[in-house]
């Protein structure tokens, strides 16, 4: 299926926040209750329509254990779009996003565009970070914000399209050059024949184990 741009995308955040469910929710619309730990990266991809035009979003998930983290610094560069990822039952994801959120932006383009997303909102009787604290970070740090739930899949969607959203409008203001693909970014071909194949893929690379 031909697009018009093609989004690169990265999620981010310490092991065990949910990142591979939220790339899996979206992606596939299914939650898997047991999932193995993501060992480098794992990729996912699909289309969406921005303004009448079709997006493709490839998305990046890496992993969060540090023993990976040179890896994931290597999938910052090239990157449009990021989900900085905390669980809100956990504090210590949250007391870490300054070292992700710090990370991301040594090793990324000044224009990428980072959501926080407060993950696991279906947990309520077990949060430790209350949303205005998610909230008051993103202010702080010049991040959109956004709670979301794997498992229910609320606002899982709206993370990423709403990030889509805000890459669409920088391109439109002229703030991202999208004649250098270091951004993130890439014009659509006229048409690519793995593109559909890809749209509900989640291809666990670099010897991750499949779901």
């Amino acid at each position: 299926m031909a697009y018009a741009y093609l989004f690169k995308y990265i999620i981010i955040g310490d092991t065990g926040v949910g990142k591979s469910y939220l790339l899996l929710q979206f992606t596939d619309e299914r939650f898997q209750p047991v999932h193995d730990l993501t060992i480098g990266v794992a990729f996912g991809a699909r289309m969406i329509t921005i303004d009448g035009k079709q997006i493709q979003l490839q998305i990046w998930d890496t992993a969060g254990q540090e023993s990976f983290r040179s890896v994931t610094r290597s999938y910052y560069r090239g990157a449009a779009g990021a989900l900085l990822v905390y669980d809100i039952t956990r504090r210590d994801t949250f007391n870490h996003l300054t070292t992700w959120l710090e990370d991301a932006r040594r090793h990324s383009s000044s224009n990428m565009v980072i959501m926080l997303i407060g993950n696991k909102s279906d947990l309520e009787s077990r949060r430790e970070v209350k949303k205005e604290e998610g909230e008051a970070f993103a202010r702080e740090h010049g991040l959109t914000f956004m709670e979301t739930s794997a498992k229910t899949a609320s606002n899982v969607e709206e993370a990423f399209i709403n990030t889509a959203k805000e890459i669409h409008e920088k391109i439109h203001e002229g703030i991202f050059d999208t004649n250098n693909e270091a951004n993130g970014i890439k014009i659509g071909p006229q048409h690519t024949p793995a593109s559909s194949s890809l749209t509900s893929a989640h291809l666990l690379l670099c010897g991750a184990p499949k779901p």
